[in-house]
C-alpha cells in the first residue's frame, strides 16, 4: 500500500518534470496508518458533514494526497494523476479546495495548513458543544494534519499551535514528518528547536520518536492521541524519499523529478513491478474505502435521523448552517437596523457603527463567531450577548491574542469547516501581518470577514507605525477580496450586510477611529450603497465629480458646498467599495461617473490607485508619505485634507 504511493508520486512528478517526490515517499507509511485505520471519510460524499478533516500542511507533497484520494475511491482518475501540474487538471501543483474532491483547504504557503486545521478543530468543538445531546454526538470528528519542518519554522505555526493548546483542541492530531531535510539541505544548520518540548510548553500531548515507517507503531500512536484530552503532536522519524537507493535522505529528492534511472532503481529496490501509472488490483482492494465510508456515513445518518426526531429545530438549524444558508429573517433585521440608523442620525466612529451593526445582526445570526487579536476594546467586535471561548468553555467570541496572522488563517479554517461565519479584527496597519491569509481566503473564496479599524492618519498620536496609508489600496489589489470603507452608520450597516451575504469570497471592513458625521440620503441612495459606489450629493450640470471614501466623505461634502459658493457645481460620489463598484454594469457606472466630467478623488492614503478613476488629467488629494505623531485634526490639516486644498486641486483639474 505504501509503495503504491511512492510509485504514483515518482511517476507523476517525472511525467510533469516538476514537483516534490521526497515527502510522499517518506510519509507513505504514515498515510497507510492514518487513512486505512483511522481516517473517517466517504469517497462517495466528500462533503459529508461529520467526516474527519485531513490537511496536508506541507502541501508541496501534494502527490501524496492525490494518490490517497485516487486509491481510496474518490472521483480522481488515473488520467488526472497523469496530468499532475497541468493546465485545468484536478491535480494542481499544490492542493486546492474546490478543485479536487476530498481536498479540505488550499495549502502550499507553509504553516497555514496547520493553522487552518486549528480553525477546523475549533469549529468542530464549538459545534459539538452547541448541538450535541446526551448519547447523540452528531458532531464528532477529528482533524488530522501532516506537516513538516518548514511548517514548524514558520512563525504562524507558533501562533496557531499555542492557541490550540490553550483552547484544548483535543481532536486535533498532527503528524510531524521529522526527516531533517529542507530544500537547502540538512536543517541542523538553521533549525535546532526542541520541537517536542516546544509543543509540550503549548499544552499539547506529544508522542516522541515514532518510527515513521512502522505502520503498527504509527497506528498505536494515533490510537493513543485519540484518547488524549489535549491536541497531539506525533513526531514521526522518517527518511525523505525512502525507497530511492541513491537519493533517499538527501535534499536532492525534495523538489525535483528523480529521473528515469533512479525511478527504475527505486522500483527494483521496493519490489514494484507495475508499469508507470499502474496499480495491481489487490493493492486497489486494500486501499478501497468506499464500502467502509458508506457504512460510517450510514451509521451517522441513522443517528442524525434519531436526533432530528427528538430535536427537530436543532437538526434543521445545523443543516442550514452547514449548507451556508442564511436565516430567513436576516433581511428584516438589516432593514430595521438601517431605518434606526436613519432615524438616529448619529455622529460616531465607524468602528462603533460596526459594533452597533454586529449587535443588530447577532441575534438573527447564531453562526456569527467573532474575535479580535488582543484589541477587542478598540476594534469593538464584541456584543452584549457574546460569550468568550475559554478552554473547555464554548462561546461565540474568540480572544486570539496578539496573533494577527494566526487569527486570519484560523478564521479561514473555521469558514472551510462550515457552520460559522467567522470575523476577526485588528488595526488596519497590522493587516500586513495577516496578508497571506487574506490572499489565501480570496483564493479559496471563503466567507471570512476581516475587520480593520483605525484606518488612516485619523489614528492620530500613535504615529506612522500605526497609521495606514498604503494598506487600503494594497488590499484592493488582491483578486476576489471585497474591501469596504464606509463613511457613516448607514454605509457601515450595508457593508456588514454585504459581507455576510457574500458566499463566494472574503471581505474586509475598514473603519475609522474618529467620529464621522451622518450623511443624509434618499431610499434610492441607500439601496445603491450595495453597488459599491453611488451619487451621494448631486448638482445640476456638475462641472466636477468628487470621489471619496470613509472619513473623507465629510471633506468632499464640505468642499462641494464651498465650490457651489464659487459657482462650481460639484457632484459627490461615495465609493465605499471600489471592488463592488467595478463589477457593476457599464450603464450604472456611467450614471455615477459621467463621462467627460473632470474628477478629483479624496482619500487619506496613497494616491496612485485613484488615477484609474480620475485619469491623469484628474486630481487626487491623498498622502504619499508616512504619517506623523500628532492629534488627528492637526494631521489632516498638515497633510492637506482641507477644503482649501480640495478646491485648489479642483481648479487644477478644471484648468
Amino acid at each position: 500500500m505504501a509503495n503504491a504511493i511512492r510509485a504514483l508520486a515518482m511517476d507523476a512528478v517525472q511525467k510533469a518534470n516538476s514537483g516534490h517526490p521526497g515527502m510522499p515517499m517518506g510519509m507513505a507509511e504514515i498515510a497507510v496508518a492514518l487513512w486505512s485505520k483511522h481516517y473517517a471519510h466517504n469517497p462517495a460524499d466528500p462533503k459529508w458533514v461529520n467526516r474527519d478533516r485531513f490537511v496536508l500542511s506541507n502541501g508541496h507533497g501534494s502527490m501524496l494526497h492525490y494518490a490517497l484520494l485516487h486509491l481510496t475511491g474518490y472521483d480522481l482518475s488515473m488520467d488526472e494523476l497523469r496530468n499532475f501540474r497541468q493546465m485545468h487538471s484536478k491535480t494542481p501543483g499544490h492542493p486546492e479546495v474546490d478543485i479536487t474532491p476530498g481536498i479540505e483547504t488550499t495549502t502550499g504557503p507553509l504553516g497555514q495548513g496547520i493553522t487552518n486545521a486549528v480553525g477546523m478543530a475549533l469549529a468542530e468543538k464549538l459545534l459539538a458543544a452547541e448541538f450535541n445531546r446526551p448519547n447523540l454526538d452528531i458532531i464528532d470528528h477529528y482533524t488530522y494534519v501532516f506537516l513538516g519542518d518548514g511548517c514548524l519554522m514558520e512563525g504562524i505555526s507558533h501562533e496557531a499551535c499555542s492557541l490550540a493548546g490553550t483552547l484544548r483542541l483535543s481532536k486535533l492530531i498532527a503528524l510531524y514528518d521529522d526527516n531533517g531535510i529542507s530544500i537547502d539541505g540538512h536543517v541542523e544548520g538553521w533549525f535546532t528547536d526542541d520541537t517536542p518540548k516546544r509543543f509540550e510548553s503549548y499544552g499539547w500531548n506529544v508522542i516522541r520518536a515514532v518510527d515513521g515507517h512502522d505502520v503498527a507503531a504509527l497506528d498505536a500512536a494515533i490510537e493513543a492521541a485519540k484518547k488524549s484530552d489535549k491536541p497531539t503532536l506525533i513526531c514521526c522519524r522518517t527518511v525523505i524519499g525512502k525507497g530511492s537507493p541513491n537519493m533517499a535522505g538527501t535534499h536532492n529528492v525534495h523538489g525535483a523529478a528523480l529521473g528515469d534511472k533512479e525511478i527504475a532503481a527505486t522500483r527494483e529496490a521496493i519490489g514494484w513491478s507495475d508499469a508507470p501509472f499502474e496499480v495491481a488490483a489487490d493493492v486497489y482492494a486494500a486501499w478501497d474505502a468506499k464500502a467502509t465510508g458508506a457504512k460510517r456515513q450510514g451509521d451517522w445518518q441513522a443517528k442524525l435521523d434519531n436526533y432530528a426526531k427528538q430535536f427537530p429545530a436543532e437538526a434543521a438549524e445545523l443543516a442550514r448552517r452547514m449548507k451556508g444558508e442564511l436565516p430567513g429573517n436576516l433581511d428584516k433585521a438589516v432593514n430595521e437596523y438601517i431605518a434606526a440608523c436613519v432615524e438616529k442620525q448619529e455622529t460616531i466612529a465607524t468602528r462603533k457603527a460596526s459594533q452597533n451593526a454586529i449587535q443588530a445582526l447577532a441575534p438573527v445570526l447564531p453562526e456569527f463567531l467573532g474575535g479580535s487579536a488582543d484589541l477587542t476594546g478598540s476594534n469593538l467586535t464584541n456584543w452584549k450577548e457574546c460569550v468568550a471561548v475559554r478552554g473547555d468553555q464554548a462561546g461565540n467570541h474568540i480572544n486570539y491574542g496578539v496573533r494577527e496572522f494566526g487569527m486570519s488563517a484560523i478564521m479561514n479554517g473555521i469558514a472551510l469547516h462550515g457552520g460559522y461565519i467567522p470575523f476577526g479584527a485588528t488595526f488596519l496597519t497590522f493587516s500586513d501581518y495577516s496578508r497571506n491569509a487574506l490572499r489565501m481566503a480570496a483564493l479559496m473564496k471563503t466567507r471570512s470577514i476581516f475587520v480593520f479599524t483605525h484606518d488612516s492618519i485619523g489614528l492620530g498620536e500613535d504615529g506612522p507605525t500605526h497609521q495606514s496609508v498604503e494598506h487600503v489600496s494594497s488590499l484592493r489589489l488582491i483578486p476576489n477580496l471585497d474591501n469596504w470603507r464606509p463613511c457613516d452608520t448607514v454605509e457601515s450597516a450595508v457593508a456588514w450586510e454585504q459581507a455576510v451575504k457574500r458566499s463566494n469570497g472574503p471581505t474586509t471592513l475598514i473603519f475609522s477611529r474618529q467620529n464621522l458625521p451622518f450623511q443624509q440620503r434618499s431610499d434610492e441612495q441607500i439601496a445603491n450603497i450595495k453597488r459599491g459606489g453611488y451619487v451621494l450629493r448631486d448638482a445640476k450640470d456638475a462641472k466636477i465629480i468628487l470621489i471619496a471614501t470613509g472619513s473623507e466623505i465629510e471633506l468632499a461634502v464640505k468642499a462641494a458646498d464651498e465650490l457651489a459658493k464659487h459657482g462650481v457645481a460639484a457632484r459627490v460620489v461615495s465609493m465605499p467599495s471600489t471592488d463592488v463598484f467595478d463589477r457593476q454594469d457599464a450603464a450604472y457606472k456611467a450614471s455615477v461617473l459621467t463621462k467627460g466630467v473632470p474628477r478629483v478623488a479624496i482619500e487619506a492614503g496613497v494616491t496612485d490607485f485613484w488615477y484609474k478613476y480620475v485619469g491623469l488629467e484628474g486630481g487626487v488629494v491623498g498622502i504619499d508619505t508616512f504619517g506623523e505623531s500628532a492629534p488627528a485634526g492637526v494631521l489632516f490639516k498638515h497633510f492637506g485634507f482641507t477644503v482649501e486644498n480640495v478646491i485648489a486641486t479642483v481648479k487644477k483639474a478644471l484648468a
